[in-house]
């Protein structure tokens, strides 16, 4: 019975397989937005100003975490994007010390660009990356259930 540490080749196959096709798609993404005269993280900031849940506050702060940096690298992107015009600070109508980031018409016009390539190259790309998840996720399945003592 393998346990959930083991690690067959076919596992590192797998996983290698997954991160090659993730690598593509990203190196796709960051080539799309130098087209576009864009550093690859300001399109994740707008991508993430635009994509962000409802109910979720468009600061500073939310989008340090959306985008895994820490607050003064963002506070610096953000300074990048707002010079390009791509984004405009506003202070929260209900707390003016809240500064809220929103898109500008030109800021929305280049994401929508992008977007529209990312949606054209995940409808090519996409389901190799999925057959390589689903791969990593059917070998998880399969040790979870012989651990557990079913049929694998």
């Amino acid at each position: 019975m393998k346990s959930k540490s083991d690690l067959s080749l076919r596992d590192y196959q797998e996983l290698a397989e997954f991160r090659h096709q993730l690598r593509r798609f990203l190196h796709f993404s960051e080539e799309q937005a130098r087209a576009q005269e864009m550093e690859p993280q300001q399109h994740q900031a707008l991508l993430a100003l635009k994509g962000m849940p409802p109910d979720t506050r468009p600061t500073i702060r939310e989008l340090a975490g959306r985008l895994l940096l820490r607050h003064h690298t963002t506070v610096e992107l953000v300074n990048r994007l707002e010079t390009a015009g791509f984004v405009r600070r506003t202070p929260d109508a209900t707390d003016g010390r809240v500064i809220l980031l929103q898109l500008t018409p030109k800021g929305a016009k280049k994401l929508r660009a992008l977007s529209l390539a990312h949606r054209d190259e995940l409808s090519v790309r996409g389901p190799q990356l999925a057959r390589a998840l689903r791969a990593i996720l059917r070998e998880g399945r399969s040790v979870k259930e012989s651990q557990n003592g079913e049929a694998a």
